[in-house]
């Protein structure tokens, strides 16, 4: 394989720092190998790659060993400084900004070429901070969803780790304890502690050096959320991550770690025995998955897409969806029509008017499982949906199969049934053609922006982390 630019520029380098170190010139050299000056000037500079028995000769006229030059490391501070100096000026983002190079000469010195290679690195720095748009975001995260789509929804090799970890920690049957949680936590060598100063924009902080997992106090027993944030914390060990590379990575991660956290909390075993019963008996239903495992309704919804393609052979589809419609997740593998944009992202889109994920909304008794069945031009469609808010709003959660899977879930004998033909505009995205006539021109709405449009996108080492008030915190408990 032959040298790389950047390996033939240290080599130059090498073959120059042992002809100064041995006084020679060029032409001096040059004699002594059988080469003109002129020719090694053209190899110290990286721009000709010089033959093995021109190397041997070097090496032998400045009494080095052929392996000390070809050494991937730069002689000197002043060597790897030039290096770094052509790397960056030979970099695309360099090249787009149309500025000649600079020229390094023996007279440029040390502390000028370092100032020069600080605005090269923030210009790096922001150019990777460019990179992640909102429509690389959406294109990162439609990827992963169908990913996942194809895989149905199902990573192997995260339920076997969630398995062996439970195990370790004794646990054997039921809803996982928050006690078993700090023992899992504990067997690798962390300590749980609950604090009110988490900076806002982190869910909880790892401190390595002294081993503690940092939670806020909101967390402390009551529901899954103390629970599921400490297990993606030690999934966080547990799979190895490291810094994310891009927003992609940064979403595969959050998925990960997610999906461990549910598989702790619902262990995949004794899922599908729970699983397995409610079908044999025609009886599944999110909510008594949900009571048996002691986590939200989200979460046992989210888990069932885990295991029922996989397990059970039924297709099925997921929606979270807030008070106006708009969809913030989704899951599909059973073809339900759901809309999206140009980048195929669905995050953000506005569900049909006649999907219960939406009309469950105007229902009056908010406290149970709502049914429907919906015709739609890839077929008829059974759902459940649950609705709640939050202090951000309202939000629907929606579990539903195709038509011929209803026969195995609680709440199939409704009788209610809408017929949605979107992404046709004349289904409810359309008015009715006498309120067009009546308004068309004599209206003027302010449309309400959805806050997805400027949520934000990947900073620094972690998208959306701010680092200085991790670390900040950090220094405020690391010696308590």
């Amino acid at each position: 394989m032959a040298p790389t630019s950047i390996e033939l520029s240290t080599l130059g380098h090498r073959i120059r720092h042992q002809r100064v170190a041995h006084g020679l010139t060029l032409d001096e050299l040059g004699e002594r190998v059988g080469v003109a000056g002129s020719q090694l000037s053209l190899i110290e500079n990286g721009k000709r790659e010089p033959k093995l028995s021109l190397l041997q000769a070097i090496a032998t006229a400045t009494g080095v060993e052929v392996t000390e030059l070809l050494s991937p490391e730069p002689p000197n501070r002043r060597a790897a400084l030039e290096i770094e100096l052509e790397r960056a000026q030979a970099s695309s983002v360099f090249r787009q900004l149309g500025v000649p190079p600079v020229r390094v000469t023996k007279g440029i010195p040390d502390e000028t070429i370092e100032s020069i290679l600080g605005l090269h690195r923030e210009l790096q720095r922001r150019e990777r901070e460019a990179i992640a748009t909102p429509e690389e975001a959406r294109r990162a995260n439609t990827e992963l969803r169908l990913r996942m789509r194809d895989a149905d929804n199902y990573l192997p090799e995260i339920e076997q780790l969630a398995e062996k970890q439970l195990k370790a920690a004794g646990h054997v049957s039921g809803a996982l304890t928050h006690r078993t949680v700090s023992v899992m936590a504990q067997q690798l060598g962390f300590e749980l502690i609950y604090v009110n100063d988490l900076p806002h924009s982190a869910r909880s902080v790892t401190d390595l050096e002294h081993g503690r997992i940092y939670l806020p106090p909101a967390s402390i027993p009551g529901g899954h959320g103390l629970r599921s944030m400490a297990l993606q914390a030690m999934a966080h060990r547990l799979l190895g991550h490291q810094r994310p590379t891009d927003y992609a990575d940064f979403l595969m991660q959050r998925l990960e770690i997610n999906y461990f956290a549910a598989c702790a909390l619902m262990p995949e075993a004794a899922s599908v025995a729970f699983l397995s019963q409610a079908k044999r008996d025609r009886n599944l239903a999110v909510e008594d998955f949900r009571d048996a495992f002691g986590v939200t309704h989200e979460a046992a919804a989210m888990r069932m897409t885990n295991l029922l393609t996989t397990h059970l052979g039924i297709r099925l589809h997921f929606l979270r969806a807030d008070g106006s419609g708009a969809i913030s997740r989704v899951y599909e593998n059973d073809d339900l029509p759901v809309p999206h944009d140009v980048t195929g992202s669905v995050e953000g889109q506005i569900l049909c008017r006649r999907f219960l994920a939406r009309s469950a909304f105007e229902e009056q008794n908010r406290t149970t499982e709502h049914y429907q069945y919906t015709d739609t031009p890839a077929g008829t469609f059974w759902c459940s949906t649950q609705t709640g808010s939050t202090k951000d709003g309202e939000f629907s959660i929606t579990v539903g199969v195709p038509f011929d899977d209803a026969k195995w879930f609680r709440g199939r004998e409704t009788q209610k049934r809408a017929t949605s033909t979107c992404p046709d505009e004349s289904c409810c995205r359309r008015p009715p053609t006498e309120v067009t006539e009546r308004w068309q021109g004599k209206a003027w709405p302010s449309a309400r922006v959805h806050m997805q449009m400027f949520s934000p996108l990947p900073r620094g080492a972690f998208p959306g982390v701010d680092d200085n008030e991790v670390y900040a915190f950090l220094d405020r408990h690391a010696g308590g």
